[in-house]
């Protein structure tokens, strides 16, 4: 008996070692083969695009969690006396292969999707919420960092380490560490369960806005449009399988037009349905049940951590530290925008009736009459201005600006892989000719990207033991593309988006910190807009415009004349602007102060936040519950209004150089910069106050809108 026990007791012994040799080969294999984990010997480090396959993200990320969780337990239960050093920097350095496999995985799948990325990113995000859980409700880790919290002020750390210390307590003490095992298991079950509902909602947006098609066969329906946007709506109808016709779909770049110019109000109230419903239709990418318990389960995470509601939560990390502080900022806003808004609505209605049309006035109409009061009121068409905003055009007049603000220069790399054809990348470098970063830009819209625009960090700046990491950073528009016989121009506000995306890349390019989480955009939400916001400031100056705003075929500077009226035109409709965004905004802060976990009823919710404000029928918000990535698709939970925070404090620190006379004065310029390099190493208002040498006044932003 005993005989044969020891017998089995070997023949286990040799299998468990067999199975761990195994699992060690197939490790070492998937970092052998897998294009993701392996050492990157391509220029300047950029992702192998030409190499990497949809297949090999999953594998990739799952063996890059494995090795950063071996890391962390490597930290955590480390015998040596918990330091800065062994714990708070070990920390920053790991998860290396994680941090390189996520930059890229995130990027490709908001900007070139697949169904193998949509199933990846589906079994993905729930493992790595259960990941940073497992992490953050480590007691042996928090121990050690708790023990060096509680010795802070002995240690002589620097500006930068005193910061690292106290966000990563705080993110502990945030994330449940002190709750009882029970309540954290709960907890771990709602950040799965969020991170699977967040997906599901991005890919019900996605599916809903490319199913939609307004097909027509009339060209009496199309109008004054002009003849590129007829050219690119002739190509889509092509793809969809039409002989003939013309195609429109909810991609911004081909509904704006179509509301713009179609003078048949039935088939502008199709498409904006359309647009305005999406996510709301009683189908399969219905969001309505998505949303509502995404709502619920962060009302009882909020509970669970000590919070009255979710906003309480998110608000405490940021600028305005409580709800009440952004309701009482919205509300100063709020009256003066919705006056305007009336003010333009009963001037529409007023034109519509005396061209002899009958009914209501209603949102379909809006952006038609619009177009119309411009041409009409301001002698201005937009349509003649987009010859002078060449895609490259404005993208190079963003270069420039950079190049006057801060002395960068870009260089375009053609031997760089992409994810796309459309993508371009160039290579920053400063008035020293030292390498700074990578740019990728990717313009045009297509089905497989998300909507919107927004920048990427697919690597974070560090120096940590003095090994410099330079930045990759992504922006990203969905801006119509090249036609047969066009190429990509823009309207005006298509063009401050490059202007605004870029002022994300340069926060990203520009970042000088030691360690990554306290890099680039990883700064408060409320704080994270400004960068970008301020840079549209320029590009509509005359000086600037000049710089880039040229005719992409005859190379004639935009005239000064044309210039006066677009900047009056374009001032013009901002109680529209003003009321559709704060109208989000408020929709999005009336969501997340819900104090109970009770499931709400989507429509009826949005409609009584709506009627609160006293939002007219005529203007839906910006971005409906249903649609509203920002979100519940993303990470501006109870964060949205931060664009007009920002906003304050883009228009301040603007005046700030035109107090001076020149809008590219040297000095400022040098103390911005300075405060981009520092990423979120700093509080934000602290930041702002070393460059501007006092707190943001509202008075700048109000006379730039017109409601002083």
């Amino acid at each position: 008996m005993k005989k044969h026990i020891w017998i089995l007791a070997a023949v286990l012994f040799v299998g468990a070692c067999n199975q761990k040799q195994d699992e060690s080969m197939k490790k070492t294999s998937i970092a052998d083969t897998n294009p993701l984990l392996q050492e990157w010997n391509t220029p300047y480090g950029t992702p192998p695009f030409d190499q990497i396959k949809s297949e090999d993200y999953l594998p990739a990320l799952e063996y890059a969690l494995q090795e950063h969780r071996e890391e962390i337990n490597a930290i955590a239960n480390n015998k040596e006396k918990p330091t800065f050093q062994n714990t708070l920097e070990a920390m920053e350095k790991s998860g290396k292969q994680l941090n390189k496999v996520t930059g890229v995985f995130f990027a490709v799948k908001a900007a070139n999707t697949d169904s193998i990325l949509d199933e990846t990113s589906k079994k993905f995000m729930p493992q790595l919420a259960a990941h940073q859980d497992a992490i953050n409700m480590n007691k042996a880790l928090f121990d050690r960092i708790n023990a060096i919290y509680k010795q802070k002020d002995e240690l002589n750390l620097t500006p930068e380490q005193q910061k690292l210390l106290e966000n990563k307590y705080k993110n502990f003490v945030r994330s449940g560490i002190n709750l009882s095992p029970d309540k954290q298991d709960r907890l771990k079950e709602i950040n799965q369960r969020l991170a699977t509902l967040q997906e599901k909602f991005n890919n019900n947006l996605l599916a809903e806005t490319n199913n939609f098609e307004l097909y027509i066969t009339d060209e009496k329906d199309l109008g004054d449009m002009p003849e590129n946007v007829k050219q690119a709506a002739r190509e889509e109808a092509e793809k969809r399988g039409h002989k003939t016709g013309w195609s429109f779909t909810l991609q911004r770049p081909s509904i704006y037009p179509f509301l713009d110019y179609s003078p048949n109000r039935e088939l502008r109230e199709k498409i904006y349905q359309g647009y305005i419903n999406r996510g709301n239709n009683n189908n399969e990418y219905d969001n309505k049940k998505v949303l509502e318990e995404m709502v619920s389960l962060r009302a009882e995470k909020a509970h669970l951590l000590g919070y009255n509601n979710f906003s309480e939560y998110v608000l405490e990390e940021n600028m305005a530290k409580k709800p009440e502080n952004v309701y009482d900022f919205m509300n100063k806003i709020w009256p003066k925008t919705l006056d305007k808004a009336k003010e333009d609505r009963n001037m529409f209605a007023q034109m519509m009736k005396k061209e002899g049309i009958k009914g209501d006035f209603r949102g379909s109409d809006w952006r038609y009459y619009v177009r119309k009061v411009r041409e009409q009121k301001y002698n201005f068409d937009e349509n003649a201005t987009k010859p002078y905003f060449e895609v490259n055009a404005v993208r190079d007049g963003a270069f420039s600006l950079a190049h006057k603000l801060f002395g960068l220069n870009f260089k375009e790399l053609k031997n760089i892989p992409t994810w796309h054809e459309d993508q371009q990348v160039f290579e920053v470098t400063d008035d020293t000719g030292k390498h700074v970063g990578i740019i990728y830009m990717d313009f045009f819209a297509r089905p497989s990207k998300k909507g919107g625009a927004w920048m990427n960090e697919i690597r974070m700046q560090s120096n940590i033991d003095g090994n410099y990491v330079t930045p990759i950073v992504t922006n990203n528009f969905n801006f119509p593309a090249p036609t047969k016989d066009s190429p990509s121009l823009l309207s005006f506000s298509q063009a401050q988006t490059v202007f605004h995306e870029f002022g994300h890349g340069l926060h990203g390019l520009l970042s000088n910190v030691t360690y990554p989480s306290l890099s680039g955009t990883n700064v408060p939400r409320d704080f994270v807009e400004f960068p970008s916001q301020v840079m549209e400031n320029w590009m509509s100056e005359p000086e600037m415009l000049k710089e880039y705003a040229k005719h992409y075929q005859t190379g004639e500077v935009i005239p000064a004349e044309m210039i006066d009226k677009m900047n009056k035109a374009n001032a013009f409709n901002e109680g529209f602007r003003g009321g559709e965004y704060t109208a989000a905004a408020y929709l999005d802060m009336d969501w997340h102060t819900v104090n109970d976990t009770l499931p709400k009823n989507t429509l009826e919710f949005e409609k009584q936040s709506m009627n609160k404000i006293g939002l007219i029928k005529e203007i839906a918000p910006r971005y409906r519950s249903t649609y509203f990535a920002h979100i519940f698709g993303g990470g501006y939970a109870s964060g949205y209004y931060s664009y007009l925070w920002s906003e304050v404090l883009d228009a301040d620190a603007f005046q700030a150089f035109k107090e001076t006379g020149d809008i590219f004065n040297p000095e400022l310029a040098k103390r911005y910069k300075k405060m981009l390099s520092m990423g979120g190493s700093k509080d934000g208002m602290e930041l702002y106050k070393e460059f501007r040498g006092k707190e943001p006044s509202i008075d700048a932003l109000l006379e730039r809108k017109g409601l002083k």
